[in-house]
């Protein structure tokens, strides 16, 4: 494994599309951007910017995330996702998560994961 330092970034970009709004996601009446939709581009900004210094067999899980939705984006526009990696307390890594239109804020946070290994943990969901 290469070695995990705090200050490791990460981006991710999507398109708002019908598919990603909060009508379409069932998390609200309008079409815009939905929250699940800005956290899970957050979170793949987080994990992606990580994979790299992982060993073979080895990813990350999310365990935490408090955001902010601060602006409505509409249908047609490009949301970026970025992220920072803040804090390693061995396998537990946190990140400061921002997504932005346009150069405009729209939604920030925290976001957790952990590094687990991928046969490990899969095969604790069959034991349950």
């Amino acid at each position: 494994m290469k070695e995990l330092t705090a200050g490791i970034t990460g981006s991710a970009e999507t398109t708002v599309t019908g598919e990603n709004t909060a009508l379409q996601m069932g998390s609200g009446s309008l079409s815009v951007f939905a929250t699940p939709a800005m956290t899970a581009l957050m979170e793949q900004a987080a994990w992606q910017s990580v994979q790299p210094y992982l060993d073979p067999g080895q990813g990350t899980v999310g365990t935490r995330l408090e955001i902010s939705h601060l602006a409505a984006t509409a249908p047609g526009r490009i949301v970026r996702a970025e992220s920072e990696l803040c804090q390693i307390d061995r396998r537990r890594l946190v990140f400061s998560v921002r997504a932005y239109c346009d150069g405009t804020l729209i939604g920030e946070g925290i976001h957790e994961r952990f590094i687990v290994d991928e046969a490990k943990f899969l095969s604790k969901l069959t034991q349950r």
